[in-house]
């Protein structure tokens, strides 16, 4: 990564409340004009490391670089970031106009200037007119781009969003994470999003942090995050997965559920423990001289596939599938050495 594109440089950043340890020496880079989620379980330290960027809490040891700059010890209003929390924290008494005007107005800019940047910024959160509109008004995803017009009307360098979409239903939560994306690649500004849910990292995201006990399991885009998990944590995490104990036999042949597979894996010791990681949608049923054979035990369907658990003597594996098996019905399944991904056993 070319240090003249980082904009931000979190170094050894470590952070305590009282007994828990919430970030152990994290290290982060974060690139210009970048759509970086951090994804993770609750308590896993993402919020905590968004509130040290803003300037909302101070590490206990480390650094944060920004633009080359030590803004470690900045208050927040000294900082070119703006925040969009979950629940909006909009002036319920003020229109939408000065609720975004807000920012501009305590830096003194000219009225003629303030209105004429509304006016850009409500264009781009698709609320052109709604200037006059009361907050109360405003349905929740129309509040939602309210406050993200205000971040944006003060044109910072860097957005962070704390979960904004957490208090939306399913499908305006959806649009809206399409809408993010096209609002982040019209202003240019660093987006930094904070999510437990990877439907929405998966969507929107330039790179996915996924952390986990205050430590970064993988950094990638989207694909690879999905397609070349590094762990079973970040297996499990991002979309469904079987995970099955498993030995490398050696390089590129592995062994698990009493059969031996072909993969493309390779540098682990010989028969050395490993996790198997296999998608449901990557198996593939087959009429004949399947390498596994089960039993189907459940069959749901979920409008593009069904979701079937198959029993093979003794584990359950979920596979998603186009086509249908009744339940009870014996079937074999194949799997491609491509699609059979083998990683080092998981701690603990």
């Amino acid at each position: 990564m070319d240090n003249q594109d980082i904009l931000i440089n979190l170094v050894n950043i470590n952070k305590s409340f009282g007994d828990n340890a919430v970030l152990k020496d994290f290290n982060l880079k974060i690139k210009k004009n970048e759509f970086l989620t951090l994804l993770g379980p609750s308590g896993c330290g993402k919020t905590t490391i968004l509130r040290i960027i803003g300037g909302f809490e101070s590490p206990d040891s480390g650094q944060v670089i920004f633009d080359g700059l030590d803004i470690t010890n900045l208050p927040p209003y000294e900082r070119e970031i703006n925040t969009v929390f979950q629940k909006y924290a909009l002036f319920p008494h003020l229109n939408v106009q000065d609720n975004i005007a807000f920012g501009l107005k305590i830096k003194k800019l000219d009225n003629k200037v303030i209105k004429e940047k509304v006016k850009n910024v409500l264009a781009i959160v698709n609320l052109r007119g709604f200037e006059n509109r009361d907050i109360e008004s405003l349905s929740g995803g129309q509040q939602q781009r309210v406050a993200i017009a205000r971040a944006l009307v003060n044109e910072p360098d860097v957005i962070l969003l704390d979960e904004p979409l957490g208090a939306l239903d399913l499908k305006l939560r959806q649009e809206m994470q399409i809408e993010l994306k096209k609002i982040q690649n019209q202003v240019k500004s660093t987006f930094i999003y904070v999510t437990h849910d990877q439907e929405e990292a998966l969507t929107m995201s330039d790179t996915i942090v996924v952390m986990n006990y205050g430590k970064i399991q993988q950094i990638g885009t989207p694909i690879d995050i999905y397609n070349e998990p590094e762990n079973a944590f970040v297996a499990d995490f991002i979309g469904e997965s079987n995970i099955i104990d498993g030995t490398m036999v050696e390089d590129y042949k592995v062994r698990f559920l009493e059969h031996d597979f072909k993969c493309v894996d390779k540098g682990f010791e010989n028969n050395e423990n490993v996790d198997i990681v296999i998608r449901p949608e990557d198996v593939q049923l087959v009429k004949e001289n399947g390498a596994l054979k089960g039993t189907v035990i459940s069959n749901i369907f979920k409008g593009v596939h069904y979701e079937m658990e198959v029993d093979i003597d003794g584990y359950v594996m979920l596979i998603q599938s186009t086509q249908s098996s009744e339940v009870g019905e014996e079937v074999e399944m194949i799997i491609e050495p491509d699609l059979i991904h083998v990683m080092k056993k998981s701690e603990g």
